[in-house]
């Protein structure tokens, strides 16, 4: 049986990854990382956080399924060059090349973010995959205002280097315009999340330009994209969401089940955008049994 503690699994992201997966894109390598027993599992992580992000959901998941972790190009441990292209189109390569490398033929796939975004995008009508668990993502139904507000920042000029002067400051990244409205309690934006995420992106200009690079490639036609993709998901899904979600509403999270053939929705109390990292032991509840196949 596998065990793992949070501390034990936060500390596989501060050690180097097992190995490194040439995507093919300008040299691009996504790190890679593998824990636990069971069927494969693909873990795809959103914007601007890495494969860490999944540290407190990892504990509850290894008795159950072998977690295949990924950090995307321009994220955490992967390595891209300056001149490397990445891009949300890039990132949708990245992870079937992942796929197709690591020789997964029966996945299941969890996406947070716009890691689901992208793992729809990348695998929607796969025959390897068995099943979606799809945490806090985009929707078909479009932009939210605070999405809005938040993404339409980055064609401002300076918006990179704004963005990680605030994440250094506790008490200015708090606030609701600025990272705060991602959780429930933003105490959580301190710790273990601004060691792993906020200071990169503070401290190394190399780190925070690719970041952005990401976030200036993002378009809404990939979110106008998604009923079409939902439409060729005949496995199931199970959704998990924070009640408080600001981003990506709750409301249009239970009209969304309907657009998928076999869906579910697990609404989680007292968590925001970040519920897996609030509310870890209740998300990996709801995810266990369609991972496994029980569902």
């Amino acid at each position: 049986m596998t065990t793992l503690t949070a501390a034990d699994a936060t500390d596989l992201f501060r050690a180097p990854p097992d190995r490194f997966v040439d995507v093919g894109a300008g040299g691009a390598e996504v790190a890679y990382r593998r824990v636990g027993t069971g069927p494969d599992v693909l873990f795809v992580h959103g914007w601007p956080v890495s494969g860490a992000t999944f540290r407190l959901l990892l504990p509850h998941l290894v008795e159950h399924v072998t977690c295949h972790v990924i950090d995307l190009p321009s994220a955490g441990s992967s390595r891209v060059g300056p001149d490397t292209p990445v891009s949300i189109e890039g990132h949708i390569a990245a992870v079937r090349r992942v796929v197709d490398v690591l020789g997964l033929d029966d996945l299941a796939v969890v996406g947070h973010d716009s890691g689901g975004m992208i793992a729809r995008h990348a695998l929607a009508g796969d025959a390897r995959v068995r099943a979606f668990g799809l945490i806090d993502t985009e929707q078909p139904q479009g932009l939210s205002l605070r999405f809005k507000l938040f993404v339409n920042g980055r064609h401002l000029p300076g918006f990179g280097a704004a963005l990680g002067w605030l994440a250094d400051k506790p008490s200015l990244r708090r606030n609701g315009f600025v990272l705060g409205d991602a959780f429930v309690d933003r105490s959580l934006l301190d710790g273990d999340f601004d060691e792993l995420f906020l200071r990169p992106l503070a401290h190394d200009p190399a780190y925070r330009a690719a970041t952005m690079r990401v976030l200036r490639s993002f378009s809404p036609r990939f979110v106008r994209e998604l009923g079409e993709l939902h439409r060729r998901i005949d496995v199931p899904v199970q959704l998990v969401w924070g009640a408080e979600d600001k981003f990506f509403p709750v409301a249009w999270a239970r009209q969304m089940v309907d657009t998928f053939a076999d869906a579910r929705l697990v609404v989680i109390d007292d968590a925001g955008l970040f519920s897996h990292e609030e509310r870890p032991a209740e998300v990996a509840a709801a995810l266990v049994p369609v991972l496994v196949g029980d569902r």
